[in-house]
């Protein structure tokens, strides 16, 4: 039997200048910049309840809901569990058995308990971070719904939040989404390195175009807020040539303030070994990242409370791809060796050549 979906309701917040923002929104913003992982940071950056309540709900939970704080006590468990085990790590008590998930939160910025706290909260939220990832997928593979239904619902999703860009009248000109055709799919695996289907992120792709390129941060900040959580940003896969970390400190001077305080120092991203898209022209400029967008699966599942499965949880997660631009960069990236015609004929020139790869045979001398 199919329940409705129980999504978890965000209230309505006002775009965020860039001006208004400190060291909490500039931490969440580098992260999605660069393609890194929470996983190397040493504090959260809550500072209220309701911030973390807000947060928790993006990641689809409401813990006022008795299956939804049962589930998150589940994960603080296994998380305190593994740490135990497998490295006989102390964990407070408190930071065990919390009166409230909120207060793991507030634990690791610093804002509740005494300072020992923190560190012990920071690394049991880490663990959990992945828990709750791994339990995720294995929901996905149990559920009897197809790619195309979790595409059709991760779509639906997305696209609600353009609409309510739209109607709130933000600085975006344009929130297209594309899914990649069978063709497409084929073509680009056989171009990469890796030939492994999972590792195809963008067969769910949407594009957004922002009036002027100021517009960017404050609607990434928004889309962080609104969509997915910050720390759902992909490890690894940020293609960033058009809004550089070290240009936000050097456009923003009111930053400079937490330079110090930054989980990685300002030229971290300096000693990066990082490889841009081979196929794009020299002078394409585009920030293009992709996250993990958590979707509950009620439809697909019994009510909650008629739910016999050892494990309770209701979330997976669909992988998205955004890219962002301003509008004066669509422009300039439609010139020249920059057209997508042409980036498309040097990818199938790549592909070509590597199917043909140890098949030609040599001429004799």
């Amino acid at each position: 039997m199919k329940v409705e979906t129980l999504v978890p309701k965000l209230p309505e917040l006002p775009l965020r200048t860039v001006a208004e923002m400190g060291l909490r929104e500039l931490e969440r913003l580098r992260l999605i910049l660069r393609g890194g992982s929470v996983i190397d940071w040493r504090r959260m950056h809550f500072q209220s309840r309701d911030e973390v309540d807000h947060f928790l709900r993006l990641c689809q939970l409401d813990t006022s809901r008795p299956y939804d704080e049962a589930w998150a006590r589940t994960i603080l468990a296994d998380a305190v569990e593994y740490l135990r085990k497998t490295f006989n790590y102390r964990v407070a008590d408190a930071v065990a058995h919390p009166e409230e998930v909120h207060d793991l939160f507030l634990f690791a910025s610093g804002v509740k308990g005494p300072p020992k706290y923190r560190r012990i909260a920071c690394i049991v939220l880490k663990v959990m971070h992945v828990l709750q990832h791994i339990e995720g997928r294995d929901l996905l593979f149990r559920l009897a719904a197809s790619e195309a239904d979790l595409s059709e619902l991760v779509t639906a999703k997305v696209l609600g939040v353009a609409k309510e860009i739209q109607d709130r009248g933000l600085p975006v000109v344009e929130f297209a989404h594309s899914i990649k055709t069978r063709d497409s799919l084929i073509t680009k695996l056989i171009a990469k390195k890796e030939t492994v289907a999972a590792q195809v992120y963008d067969r769910t792709r949407f594009r957004i175009i922002t009036k002027v390129r100021a517009d960017i941060l404050p609607i990434l900040h928004f889309l962080i807020q609104r969509l997915f959580p910050f720390n759902f940003v992909v490890p690894g896969q940020t293609e960033n040539s058009l809004v550089p970390f070290k240009s936000v400190l050097e456009e923003y001077p009111h930053f400079e303030q937490y330079a110090a305080q930054l989980h990685l120092d300002r030229d971290y991203e300096d000693r990066e070994d990082r490889i841009g898209n081979q196929f794009s022209g020299g002078t394409y400029r585009a920030l293009n990242f992709v996250a993990d967008i958590p979707i509950r699966m009620d439809e697909y599942l019994p009510p909650p409370e008629e739910d016999s499965r050892p494990r309770k949880g209701r979330i997976v997660f669909a992988l998205v791809e955004f890219q962002i631009v301003d509008e004066e960069t669509a422009r300039l990236n439609e010139d020249g060796e920059n057209a997508h015609k042409l980036y498309k004929r040097r990818q199938k020139r790549r592909v070509l050549r590597r199917l043909a790869r140890g098949l030609v045979v040599p001429k004799r001398k």
